[in-house]
């Protein structure tokens, strides 16, 4: 009996040993278990996750190209020809002969002073020439007879000689009354005010009934020709330099583009670049240009406030890229997104001298066949893998 307690209570223990040593065995390999399953989970997702393709974007390729560099100057427009028209002769003005605002030819008449003073004057200056030629006619017989008398002693040689003064005398009268006459008729024939240009016409400044004088400083009608005008602007004098270096060139296409008014519309036709003023503004050290544009629908008007566009000059090999694919960082300086061999992104630093159209002239940074990122910039990072098309400004603008 007593043995076989013994062996009961080993058993037991034994088996309650193997129990508790079996749990802490099953407690480290389930924990192992669970440790596991959250790693193979992440591995069976990452080979799930699809892998993203390189972007598309559009690339500019540099190539060398002729840039004309222009400059913009501020000026206003001025007539062609000017003509302020003034009576020569003093008088009533009877009619004005013409339509304020519309347009004259050269020789039209326009007003019409009264002309009776002039007229009797003439006429007077006219009977003084006859009596002046009847004198002469008087005395050149008389002459006549004393040349063939003095040489019998017919008469005294005082005689002939007065007679042959009186003579002289006699034609110039003559000469004096032609020269009366004509100062007559100069005089009369101002009295019909005519335009000495063809042009428009502006307001009158008199009406009929009017006194006028001769050569007064205020102009009874201005007349000006606008089927060309002149466009002045001002010009630092070293840029000017610059500009008539670039004229010396025999290609040179001195050709100048006009803008209208603060909205800077465009003017369809071309101006030709005509001169530069002879002496520098001392205190600004500006030189005036003046550039003739013609006018045939007479959009152009005197006084409009515009923009010319001077070509200064050209370069046969410069480098440009379109104006969107240059980015300015917050300190000034300046880059574009360049795609190397591999297709891959990067920044490259730059420096841009002037923007010409739709491009920016590169000085530095560039050269030929570097491909620039002009389209899809918000899709790309640096070393990021992209695939490219060329870009074309007509589909991509």
């Amino acid at each position: 009996m007593k043995r076989f307690l013994l062996g009961f209570v080993t058993a037991v223990i034994i088996g309650g040993g193997y129990l508790f040593y079996s749990g802490q065995l099953a407690l480290p390999w389930a924990g192992a278990q669970k440790d596991q399953a959250p790693s193979q989970s992440g591995q069976a997702h990452a080979q799930s996750a699809p892998v993203r393709p390189p972007v598309e974007v559009a690339v500019y390729t540099v190539k060398p190209q002729e840039v004309v560099f222009t400059k913009d100057l501020a000026g206003r427009t001025s007539a062609y020809q000017v003509a302020e028209i003034r009576p020569q002769v003093t008088g009533i003005i009877l009619k004005r002969m013409f339509t304020q605002g519309s347009l004259v030819k050269k020789g039209q008449q326009l007003y019409q002073i009264d002309p009776a003073t002039y007229k009797a004057a003439y006429e007077s200056a006219v009977a003084s020439l006859v009596r002046a030629q009847a004198d002469v006619k008087a005395v050149e017989p008389k002459l006549a007879r004393y040349s063939r008398l003095v040489k019998v002693g017919g008469v005294s040689r005082q005689v002939y000689d007065d007679t042959v003064a009186a003579l002289a005398q006699a034609k110039a009268d003559v000469a004096v009354a032609k020269a009366n006459l004509a100062a007559a008729k100069i005089n009369l024939d101002y009295t019909k005010v005519f335009s000495p240009i063809s042009g428009r016409i502006g307001k009158s400044s008199v009406t009929e009934g009017a006194l006028v004088t001769a050569n007064q400083t205020t102009a009874l009608a201005v007349v000006q020709n606008l089927n060309r005008i002149y466009v002045d602007v001002n010009q630092s004098s070293e840029e000017l330099i610059a500009l008539k270096k670039g004229m010396n060139n025999s290609e040179q296409n001195s050709m100048v583009s006009l803008f209208i008014g603060k909205e800077g519309i465009p003017y369809d036709l071309q101006g030709k670049l005509l001169f530069s003023d002879a002496t520098v503004d001392q205190s600004t050290g500006m030189v005036q240009l003046r550039i003739l544009f013609p006018n045939p629908e007479k959009e152009l008007l005197p006084g409009l406030f515009v923009r010319a566009r001077v070509e200064q000059s050209r370069r046969d090999d410069a480098i440009a890229v379109p104006q969107q694919a240059v980015i300015r960082n917050a300190d000034g300086s300046v880059y574009v997104w360049v795609v190397d061999k591999e297709n891959t992104v990067k920044h490259q630093a730059v420096k841009v001298v002037q923007a010409v159209k739709d491009q920016w002239v590169v000085s530095s940074g560039l050269a030929p066949g570097d491909r620039v990122v002009v389209a899809g910039l918000q899709k790309i990072s640096p070393q990021a893998k992209v695939t490219t098309v060329e870009y074309n400004a007509s589909t991509n603008s």
